[in-house]
């Protein structure tokens, strides 16, 4: 059997009040509860940092890619006319699956995680580190194995 996840939407649409494309509007990222800007990216590299203001399409789309900071995001028209600000915007919660083949102890984590699990058993604080993105695990786990990390 295998494991799926809810997809994030791919790109973010805005709208006009009127319900239209937001064509050309502006989207300013901020660190949360301030107006420093934040930086976003545009593919899940993170390696393409997006303009600050986002400038929307024709389609009033963009792709939109977090850090593992939250945000503060401010929408604009494309004549700077304010639509909205939301506060405290962070990334998704998702999971990172993996197949434990029996030797690897080592294996990718995202920035921030919530739980491990193993075979769908959580594994206690004390049967892993994690340091720079890798948890290693005391044991390697057994050939076959799910291993799913749940980031948020």
């Amino acid at each position: 059997m295998s494991t799926t996840s809810l997809s994030p939407p791919p790109k973010l649409q805005f709208f006009t009040a009127n319900g239209e494309p937001l064509s050309g509007g502006l989207l300013y990222t901020y660190a949360a509860g301030t107006t420093t800007p934040l930086v976003t990216y545009t593919d899940s590299t993170g390696n393409t940092s997006n303009t600050n203001p986002i400038v929307l399409d024709s389609r009033g789309e963009a792709n939109v890619w977090l850090g593992g900071a939250s945000y503060k995001f401010a929408l604009y028209t494309s004549a700077s006319v304010l639509i909205w600000t939301v506060d405290n915007i962070s990334d998704y919660t998702f999971v990172v699956n993996a197949t434990g083949d029996g030797t690897t102890t080592a294996f990718p984590v995202a920035n921030s995680f919530s739980a491990i699990y193993i075979n769908g058993v959580y594994q206690n604080r004390n049967t892993y580190v994690v340091t720079s993105g890798t948890v290693t695990f005391t044991e390697a786990p057994p050939y076959t194995s799910v291993i799913e990390v749940v980031c948020n």
